[in-house]
């Protein structure tokens, strides 16, 4: 039987334009769902877990639309909560060169936003599960998603199973003082910390020195100081960054960090060639998840996450569908890009 990884969060339409058009251009959009723990749940089905998604949708045909764009590709939705008033959306611009993408919500009043403890059988939920992961956009969307979020993390640690957050912060969500003050309650549970530099610092004020992303500098002692940091306060087992040096909106340069308290470890780096680098970050969170699942060593568990997550970048759309085979491919440094026949 394949292990199981719980996944809680939001799921959106997304409304994305036609060949890089802009808003103002586009007479038609592009529709996809997608939703930063959903996207984790589908990449972990690809790679032949059970990716199990909790959320709440309205009970409409718009939110079994949703639910159906996950069942497609292996998700087990028996746990979705059918109610409330609406399906958040968002609207995607993408990029390129130095046009940077543009992301525009219209989420507020979301059926997961009340979605309350309550509803859900967390017995049910976490029989055999090993893993639950969670971002922090679920928090942010509102006090009762907040208190939901701990609840999750408290009845994971409660049952044994191994957590993980992606600290994901939005600004058009939240301040980072409100994001500070929930975040840092909610890393007391956590296991398994997952965020780049400015999460970090947005999230829970832990902050690297003499990094700089948009001039392709990092400096890597200063993550290091942040990760003991981090360390030392919350206990957490492992604590991985994703690292995007962006050189324009088209072409990035992608590694990450991992530090288990002894070991400090930076992956490959990938110069990558963006066709949609949405979900990029959800993809190294379920690579990395993936790895340690499956009983990778950490730095072998951080390349796959790594490998999965530039292939994302190449494809279009919310969810990765690289293959297994794929990024372990990738991994052993055949990305060559060649017609496979």
């Amino acid at each position: 039987m394949s292990k199981k990884v719980i996944t809680l969060g939001e799921i959106m339409l997304r409304l994305s334009t036609p060949d890089f058009k802009r808003f103002v251009q586009t007479d038609t959009f592009d529709i996809t769902y997608g939703g930063g723990e959903a996207n984790v749940a589908a990449a972990l089905c690809n790679y032949g877990l059970n990716g199990t998604f909790v959320s709440k949708v309205p009970n409409n045909p718009i939110g079994q639309s949703a639910i159906n764009h996950l069942r497609r590709y292996g998700v087990d939705t028996q746990f979705m909560v059918r109610g409330g008033d609406r399906l958040g959306i968002y609207f995607l611009e993408t990029g390129a060169s130095m046009r940077a993408s543009q992301v525009i919500y219209d989420r507020a009043g979301a059926s997961i936003a009340e979605l309350d403890a309550n509803e859900l059988d967390f017995d049910a939920i976490f029989k055999d599960a090993v893993w639950f992961h969670t971002t922090g956009i679920t928090p942010a969307l509102s006090d009762q998603a907040a208190a939901l979020t701990l609840a999750a993390l408290k009845a994971a640690k409660e049952r044994g199973v191994t957590t993980s957050i992606d600290l994901n912060f939005r600004k058009k969500l939240w301040t980072k003082e409100k994001a500070r003050e929930v975040m840092t309650e909610l890393c007391h549970f956590v296991d398994v910390c997952i965020g780049n530099e400015e999460d970090a610092d947005l999230c829970l004020g832990f902050k690297a020195t003499d990094t700089d992303v948009t001039k392709g500098e990092l400096n890597l002692n200063g993550f290091k100081d942040v990760f003991q940091q981090m360390k030392a306060k919350f206990g957490f087992k492992f604590i991985a960054s994703s690292l995007r040096e962006s050189y324009s909106a088209s072409d990035n340069g992608w590694s990450a960090l991992v530090y288990d308290g002894i070991d400090f470890y930076h992956t490959k780096k990938y110069n990558v060639r963006i066709v949609d680098r949405v979900g990029s970050g959800d993809s190294f969170a379920s690579g990395l998840i993936y790895g340690l699942v499956t009983g990778m060593p950490m730095n072998e568990a951080a390349e796959f996450g790594v490998a999965a997550s530039a292939l994302k970048h190449t494809i279009p759309g919310d969810l990765n569908h690289a293959s297994l085979s794929e990024v372990k491919d990738l991994m052993m440094g055949d990305g060559s890009g060649r017609v496979q026949r």
